[in-house]
């Protein structure tokens, strides 16, 4: 009877566990609706409902239905609050609605929004996303809310410990979001020092700052190292589309990249489109760079500079 009890009990648990993680595996591949299909009938009572809840916020979330995604978001935590995920994912969509929010709803979600991401990280002391969110909301909010410098500097360092060139590069746009340039770039520098592939934020500084003879010189440094490093080859081709400045070099590298297959998080074809089509349009070539903008579009309709090209173009 206990052996039959114990089978019966495993097989209905192993069974929840693949419609997890079936659902997971259409979510990430973005079958919102089919995943939907399974995680809906999940009910309170089952041991599966907090996760069934946290994808079905994710989903809310990725439709930009946030009022439901933070709903989802609350019972999962409701139902399991040791989880750091749901947390910072509560945490993130509140950020959400309060960009968005008027002033009273703003003051109402920041400390909702600060205490889940405080709560993820005591969860999960190697977090990272919810120590950068809380720098954010450290510079941006008013002083009598919490806002500090100082503080946002202390998670900056937490961050320091645990990924040095991701805490450099915090600490640089916090110097940056205070107006002190020359120390920004030292902190970028040393990110640089400790993990080369954070180059593109040194470079993204000096572009802003419209020093481009540094950015080009050190695009042109990492490309003499290696001329099939791609994402230098994408980045000198933006920094071009950017500044107007080498115009013909940017249009190689990019015309290159758009030859390339991008891996997870590179760069897309779509915004080295749009970049080319940026070049095109400076250079007076109209109806390439109306062509291009329109093929970016066509590729991810969300790039915004591209919809403002086709624009200017088609008046």
């Amino acid at each position: 009877m206990l052996k039959t009890f114990l089978l019966i009990f495993f097989s209905v648990a192993l069974f929840a566990q693949t419609k997890i993680e079936s659902a997971k595996k259409l979510f990430e591949e973005k079958k919102f609706a089919e995943a939907k299909k399974i995680l809906t009938p999940i009910k309170e009572e089952s041991a599966d409902y907090d996760k069934a809840q946290y994808y079905l916020g994710r989903i809310a979330f990725e439709e930009k239905l946030y009022d439901a995604a933070t709903d989802y978001f609350e019972q999962a935590v409701e139902a399991n609050d040791k989880v750091a995920d749901y947390h910072s994912w509560l945490g993130n969509t509140y950020g959400v609605i309060a960009q968005n929010a008027n002033v009273i709803k703003q003051g109402m979600l920041a400390p909702k929004m600060k205490k889940e991401w405080e709560k993820a990280i005591s969860l999960n002391p190697q977090e990272l996303e919810c120590r950068t969110s809380l720098i954010q909301y450290y510079l941006q909010a008013p002083s009598f809310m919490g806002g500090s410098i100082e503080k946002a500097k202390e998670v900056a360092n937490q961050i320091l410990k645990i990924k040095p060139a991701e805490g450099h590069r915090q600490l640089g746009n916090i110097y940056l979001a205070n107006k002190k340039s020359g120390e920004a770039e030292g902190e970028f520098k040393e990110m640089v020092k400790v993990d080369p592939s954070y180059i593109s934020a040194l470079i993204n500084f000096y572009v802003k700052e419209k020093k481009y003879d540094q950015a080009f010189a050190l695009l042109e440094v990492a490309l003499t190292s290696n001329p099939n490093d791609m994402l230098a080859i994408y980045q000198l081709g933006r920094a071009s589309a950017i500044t107007g400045l080498k115009l013909e070099r940017g249009e190689e590298c990019l015309k290159k990249y758009l030859t390339y297959k991008p891996q997870v998080n590179e760069p897309s074809l779509a915004g080295a489109n749009m970049r080319l089509a940026q070049i095109y349009e400076k250079k007076g070539k109209k109806a390439e760079a109306k062509k291009l903008f329109e093929t970016a579009l066509k590729e991810d309709s969300s790039l915004k500079e591209a919809k403002e090209g086709l624009e200017r173009l088609s008046k």
